[in-house]
């Protein structure tokens, strides 16, 4: 028999961190990792638009990432898990600044805004960029409320949505799709 995917535990709004800590669903935390669930599901789909081969591995590596650093956030830091949670490590960072510096050298040189569109691949790889940055920013409020958070996630999270920018663009080039600029009034 299957087990159910339902436990009817968080049917009053509470749920439990790694460690057995329950808090509310709309704890800073859950909130924080919930948002990091949600950009890695927009990874999904940005690396399922993506036409380069090597960025959709690269993707998946992310996406890897992404599920530690939500791991890591799910976590009680003033509890023993008694699992073992995954590291981030610093060359997780080195290999997305490696990869933007590479495709940046294959991209002209920006000389005005662009904005978001021109294709589906480039349009969902800027909403995975915004959903970084919202990641990014909760990411600072658990900093700002001294809520436990290791340094090198927000490190991550900061180096992913730049990243992500130039991914946009390097994908609009592979596509021959004009980046759109931005022409104010």
């Amino acid at each position: 028999m299957a087990t159910k995917i339902y436990t009817k535990t968080g049917d009053k709004g509470k749920t439990s961190l790694i460690g057995g800590t329950k808090v509310f669903k709309n704890d800073i935390r859950i909130e924080t990792y919930g948002t990091v669930d949600e950009l890695n599901s927009y990874i999904g789909l940005v690396t399922d638009y993506t036409p380069d081969e090597h960025q959709r591995n690269i993707l998946k590596k992310v996406q890897d990432r992404l599920f530690v650093i939500g791991s890591s956030l799910a976590c009680d830091p003033d509890k023993e898990t008694g699992m073992h949670i995954p590291d981030l490590n610093e060359d997780d960072v080195l290999l997305l600044e490696k990869q933007i510096d590479s495709m940046n050298e294959r991209l002209p040189a920006m000389k005005h805004f662009i904005l978001p569109g021109g294709h589906v691949a480039v349009s969902s790889t800027h909403i995975a960029r915004c959903i970084c940055r919202r990641t990014e920013r909760l990411c600072v409020n658990m900093q700002q409320n001294e809520l436990f958070i290791e340094p090198l996630i927000l490190k991550y999270i900061n180096r992913l949505s730049d990243y992500l920018f130039v991914l946009a663009r390097f994908t609009a080039q592979e596509l021959h799709v004009a980046e759109v600029i931005w022409k104010g009034r």
